[in-house]
C-alpha cells in the first residue's frame, strides 16, 4: 500500500448538519489530505463550503428561538496511515474506534466509508479497485470502504461519521410521569439551554479518533496499550 507520510495519522474532521437539507459537502475521499485538515482546524466553525454557514447557523438560531434543538454530523478523516493496522476479527479498527465514538454523549450513529449507503450498492459498486502509481506505491480507484478493509487499514485515507443526535434538554413542555405520584406530567427544562452540541461534539470526535489510532500504531510497533 501507499508509504505513510509523516507525520503518520494526521487526523481532522469537520461538522455539518443535516437538519432541513442544511448540510455541508463531504470530503473527498481519495483525495483528503493533511493541508485540508489543517487549514479546517483553524477555523471556528469547520466547513469545506463556508457558503452553507449562514444557513447552519439560520436554523440553529430558530431552533433556539423556539425552545427546541437540532443534531447533525461530524465527518472525520485521518490521512497517512499505514496498511495492515487493526485486526480481521474481534480486535479491527472498526470495532476500536466505534467502541471510542459511540462513548461520546449524545452519539446515536458511527459509519465507515459510504456506510449505510452499502445496502443500496452492488459489489461491482462497492469494491475498491487497486492500481499502481507512479512511484511504485498502490493505490485504490476509489474509497468506498474508508480505507478500511476487513478491520485493516489498507493505505488510503480513514473516512468516517458520527451523528449527533439533539440536545434532549429543551424548553419546550414535554410528556413524562412523576414516579412519586405516579401520574403523567409535563417536564419543561429551564436553564442553560444548548440548541445545538454539534460543533462541541467535533473536537471529542477528533481526540477519539486520534486517541483510538495510535493505539493502534503503537502496538504495531510492538508497544502494547496498558490494557494489552
Amino acid at each position: 500500500m501507499q508509504a505513510a507520510p509523516p507525520p503518520p495519522g494526521r487526523g481532522g474532521g469537520r461538522a455539518y448538519r443535516r437538519h432541513r437539507r442544511v448540510e455541508d459537502r463531504r470530503f473527498d475521499p481519495v483525495a483528503v489530505s493533511a493541508e485540508q485538515l489543517e487549514a479546517l482546524s483553524r477555523v471556528p466553525f469547520s466547513l469545506l463550503d463556508p457558503g452553507v454557514e449562514p444557513f447552519m447557523r439560520s436554523a440553529v438560531e430558530a431552533a433556539r428561538m423556539a425552545a427546541d434543538s437540532v443534531g447533525g454530523i461530524v465527518e472525520a478523516a485521518a490521512v497517512g496511515l499505514p496498511a495492515g493496522l487493526g485486526s480481521p476479527m474481534f480486535d479491527g479498527v472498526e470495532n476500536r474506534l466505534a467502541s471510542l465514538l459511540f462513548g461520546i454523549p449524545a452519539v446515536k450513529g458511527v459509519e465507515f466509508g459510504d456506510g449505510f449507503a452499502f445496502a443500496g450498492m452492488r459489489g461491482s459498486e462497492a469494491n475498491d479497485p487497486y492500481r499502481y502509481t507512479p512511484d511504485g506505491g498502490i493505490e485504490t480507484t476509489s474509497n468506498h470502504n474508508g480505507g478500511l478493509l476487513g478491520g485493516i487499514t489498507n493505505g488510503m485515507p480513514l473516512l468516517l461519521r458520527v451523528a449527533v443526535k439533539p440536545t434532549a434538554s429543551i424548553g419546550i413542555p414535554q410528556r413524562t410521569v412523576n414516579l412519586e405520584t405516579g401520574r403523567d406530567e409535563l417536564l419543561t427544562v429551564r436553564g442553560r439551554h444548548d440548541p445545538c452540541i454539534v460543533p462541541r461534539a467535533l473536537p471529542v470526535v477528533e481526540a477519539a479518533l486520534a486517541f483510538g489510532l495510535f493505539d493502534l500504531l503503537l502496538e504495531a510497533e510492538g508497544n502494547p496499550t496498558p490494557d494489552a
